[in-house]
């Protein structure tokens, strides 16, 4: 059974590939904010849409002080077709375990159809994580149609940041 991230503790630290070449770690001391999304994967439409709007506001994440990323338990080629079909710029991570999806407290699921994706994957999550890689937000969805909107999250953590907040929900954690 997996734990859930708690607020104001260090995230798990997770290290991936990315699509790329090289890794990716999430939930070390960066110096940086970071906003992790963890997708679906190349076989959910309601993942492309989401992510597009990740990379129509990078600009305006990247000027509060962000490191953006994205990861998937998709692999390299997949996650690949979407960079290349839909340009995004931030790094995307690939291959995440079932082991390090119920370290950072990810909902997983079982394809429906051999169709749909051939392996078990994260259902959606939103991260925002302090420099220190403590959990400001941990935003976990059991389903595709539940995530936070960009632009109050955002929002949001340009208050929090500009006012010094610190994590809240940290009651009994």
């Amino acid at each position: 059974m997996s734990h859930k991230p708690a607020a104001g503790k260090q995230l798990p630290i997770v290290n991936v590939p990315l699509s790329g070449q090289g890794s990716m770690t999430i939930g070390e001391a960066s110096g940086r904010w970071q906003l992790v999304v963890v997708y679906r994967g190349k076989h959910c439409g309601r993942c492309k849409p989401y992510l597009n709007q990740v990379e129509s506001m990078l600009p305006r994440w990247q000027a509060a002080g962000f490191d953006v990323m994205a990861l998937s338990a998709d692999t390299a080629e997949k996650a690949n077709a979407d960079i290349a079909e839909y340009g995004w710029s931030f790094p995307v991570g690939v291959d995440l375990s079932e082991s390090d999806m119920s370290a950072l407290g990810l909902y997983i699921s079982d394809p429906l159809t051999p169709d749909e994706t051939d392996r078990r994957f994260a259902e959606p999550a939103v991260f925002c994580l302090r420099p220190d890689g403590t959990v400001q937000i941990a935003a976990i969805s059991n389903g595709p149609s539940a995530r936070p909107d960009l632009e109050a999250l955002l929002d949001g953590m340009i208050f929090t940041i500009e006012n010094g907040k610190p994590a809240r929900g940290t009651v009994n954690t």
